[in-house]
């Protein structure tokens, strides 16, 4: 599959977010411009999520804008948005009784017309979506019978067969054991590298965020605190000035690949625990 070489563009401009009188994110402003791994980070309260339904289309913002193409998201046709952009939500969710090819398929929706049916290019994506996330000898089984991380990876599927060019996954690793949270992030980076797609991911397990990111994008009550290459944006001190803990950043070397994991140790304040 030929990789994309003009990316789109995806931008939040002085955007306020917010649920009832609660604001989440005030006056923020981001750019996602090059087919990235990026992933964004902050405590819990910070607004990462919030941002995140943002981007996608899933809330609408008080105040600002959000641009796609230079063309504010919210009046462009959905359909044409949904063939751009791919979500995988944090809480997905489908009949336990429907069949996985029928829920990859919906993917397919953005590209059909009201009454028409699947088409010949239609079913090659949708099983093409299948081997590339690993589930087609799942293809007839009910979503029930499938085990967590199982069933995370049908959701991408159903999300690639959107064809889209930016994928944002709301913390796909969450309620996953380690290997399947491993097993995730391998083959988002796959994708990411073997389709070109621009990924923009909310992660808390900041170890996954910094070996699996070219960019890391930290907000902090509702702002960017930091956004920049990962051993710009994560060091000591800005780890303890987001998360109110002192951690010490180690250096690994493993078959070939440089990345950074932190080790905390010491609470210097308290968190926040509200909307994420």
């Amino acid at each position: 599959m030929t990789i994309q070489t003009v990316p789109h563009t995806l931008e939040a401009k002085k955007l306020t977010l917010a649920y009832g009188n609660k604001v989440i994110a005030d006056q923020l402003d981001l750019l996602i411009d090059r087919p990235q791994m990026i992933s964004i980070i902050g405590p819990n309260g910070a607004g990462k999520s919030t941002v995140l339904k943002a981007l996608s289309r899933l809330l609408s913002p008080s105040r600002g804008q959000v641009l796609l193409d230079g063309k504010e998201l919210k009046n462009l046709n959905g359909k044409i948005v949904a063939q751009t952009i791919g979500v995988l939500p944090q809480s997905a969710f489908a009949p336990m009784d429907l069949l996985v090819k029928d829920l990859v398929a919906c993917g397919r929706t953005p590209y059909q017309g009201r009454f028409s049916t699947l088409t010949l290019e239609d079913d090659q994506i949708i099983q093409e979506s299948m081997e590339q996330t690993g589930v087609t000898q799942f293809a007839y089984r009910p979503i029930g019978s499938l085990s967590g991380g199982e069933r995370q990876r049908v959701w991408l599927a159903m999300a690639l067969a959107q064809k889209p060019d930016i994928l944002l996954l709301d913390e796909p690793t969450t309620f996953l054991d380690i290997h399947h949270q491993l097993e995730m992030m391998e083959l988002v980076r796959k994708l990411h590298r073997n389709l070109g797609i621009t990924v923009v991911m909310v992660l808390h397990d900041l170890n996954h965020a910094v070996r699996y990111s070219d960019r890391i994008i930290a907000i902090k009550d509702g702002k960017v605190f930091a956004d920049g290459p990962v051993a710009d944006v994560l060091t000591e001190e800005n780890f303890e000035r987001i998360y109110g803990v002192k951690a010490t950043r180690l250096n690994l070397k493993q078959d070939e690949e440089e990345y950074c994991v932190f080790i905390p140790h010491t609470v210097t304040r308290s968190g926040s625990s509200e909307h994420s």
